[in-house]
């Protein structure tokens, strides 16, 4: 069974780690080190009963540059392994991400950018988690 929980800086590595074996984009430990210190809140990670990493999100707090400087949540980054995917593990990060955005933050919306050929990752955004 997998749980979903924030991220600690001992998970910051394993994290990396997914994001590199997934994701074309990536980011070196300092920019998922500067994410943990600035938004601690914002980072979590889906771990497997054997406590492995198999997940994560990484998001951050930005200043909207066209509503009047409203703060919103941005996800920068999720990751599943694809061993673990297609049951669930994606949509409940980022349930987590969004619901710390607002509870802790109290940010309004949240913003995310994917590549259009990325399917799989439209439908998770548009279709289940009705981004725009």
């Amino acid at each position: 069974m997998v749980s979903i929980r924030r991220a600690r800086v001992e998970d910051l590595i394993l994290m990396q780690g997914t994001n590199l074996l997934c994701l074309p984009e990536n980011y070196s430990f300092k920019y998922y080190f500067y994410h943990y210190l600035s938004w601690p809140y914002l980072l979590h990670v889906a771990e497997d009963y054997d406590k492995s990493i198999v997940g994560y999100v990484l998001a951050k707090l930005e200043e909207s540059e066209t509503d009047n400087k409203i703060i919103h949540g941005h996800i920068t980054s999720i990751s599943v392994l694809r061993t673990h995917r297609r049951i669930g593990i994606a949509t409940k990060l980022m349930k987590q991400a969004l619901n710390a955005m607002g509870e802790v933050y109290e940010s309004l919306f949240c913003s995310l950018h994917v590549r259009a050929s990325n399917k799989p990752a439209f439908t998770l955004y548009n279709k289940v988690l009705g981004f725009e």
